[in-house]
Order: structure tokens, then C-alpha cells, then sequence
């Protein structure tokens, strides 16, 4: 009888063992797959979302471009700015570029926003060095400046026009 009852509980214990163990495993693969699944369904969505918010909601300005200086008493001189698109954000430029004509120079160098298709805010330095002004003297505009379109985008004009000598300069961008 000993041994009827040993065979009898080993039995049940293999039979019930070996079920449970084979339904965990099963929903243990299950449970994976849908977690996996939903991984990949939210990877998708963020994907989305994060191209439309690095699209810009106006054109790109990225590349190379015509800068110009003229005061009254000077001729236009002209030189390039570069617009460089900062990844992962929108209508945000880094820029630099220049302008020399002799003595005469013009620096620009910082990052633009663009705020409306008319209106671009610059933060960084705006630095000049013209022989008519105060002998050559350097004047740094620094922080945030406005330039603004008045011909549907394609020349932005420096707003802050009035320079260390009390004098006009018009500093524009053209696109």
C-alpha cells in the first residue's frame, strides 16, 4: 500500500507540475509578445510627432546667403551669412558670416529664431568696424535683435539701425 501511495503521489505531482509550468510559460510568452507590440506601436507614434515638431512653420532658411551693410556716407558692401538648421528644432538657425571691403568689416555670429514670416529675432553679436565711424572704431551690437521683411521674405532688415556714432546703417539679410 506503500507503494501504490508513493506512485499515486508522484503521479500527481508530475501531472500537476508540468501543467502549470507549461500554461506560465505560455502566458509569460504571450505577455511578452503584447508588451513588444505596444513598444513598437508608441516607438511609431513618437517617431511622428517628433518629425512634425522639427518641420519648420516657415521656409528654411538653411544654407548660404547675401549680407550687405550701406550708411549714408558709404557705398553697399556685401558679404555672406550661412544659416545652419538646428536638428530637432523648429525655425531655430545657428549663423555666422561677414563683410570686408578694405577697412570696412561686418561680423555676425549667434542663432536666429524665426517668429513670423516677416519678423526673425537674432541673439548673439552683430560687430562692425567702419573707417567712416569713429575712425574705424569697433561697435558690438550684443542680445537679441529683430530683423523684419518688408518684401514678403526676401530681404530682412536689422531693426536696431542706429550705430555707436549716432549714425544709420542698414544691415540686411537677403534670401
Amino acid at each position: 500500500m506503500k507503494k501504490t501511495l508513493a506512485i499515486a503521489i508522484i503521479g500527481i505531482f508530475a501531472f500537476s507540475c508540468s501543467k502549470k509550468e507549461s500554461q506560465k510559460t505560455k502566458n509569460k510568452r504571450d505577455s511578452t509578445k503584447i508588451v513588444d507590440s505596444m513598444n513598437a506601436e508608441r516607438i511609431k507614434i513618437n517617431d511622428s510627432i517628433k518629425s512634425i515638431n522639427n518641420e519648420n512653420r516657415f521656409k528654411n532658411f538653411s544654407g548660404s546667403h547675401k549680407l550687405t551693410y550701406q550708411n549714408d556716407s558709404s557705398a553697399r558692401i556685401s558679404g555672406s551669412v550661412n544659416f545652419t538648421k538646428i536638428e530637432g528644432e523648429r525655425d531655430n538657425y545657428t549663423v555666422s558670416g561677414n563683410i570686408k571691403s578694405g577697412e570696412n568689416s561686418v561680423t555676425l555670429k549667434g542663432f536666429v529664431m524665426v517668429v513670423t514670416a516677416k519678423h526673425m529675432n537674432f541673439t548673439g553679436e552683430i560687430t562692425q568696424r567702419i573707417s567712416d565711424n569713429d575712425s574705424g572704431k569697433p561697435y558690438t551690437r550684443k542680445g537679441t535683435k529683430t530683423f523684419m521683411s518688408k518684401d514678403g521674405g526676401k530681404t530682412y532688415r536689422l531693426q536696431d539701425m542706429v550705430n555707436g556714432s549716432g549714425f544709420v546703417d542698414h544691415i540686411d539679410i537677403h534670401f
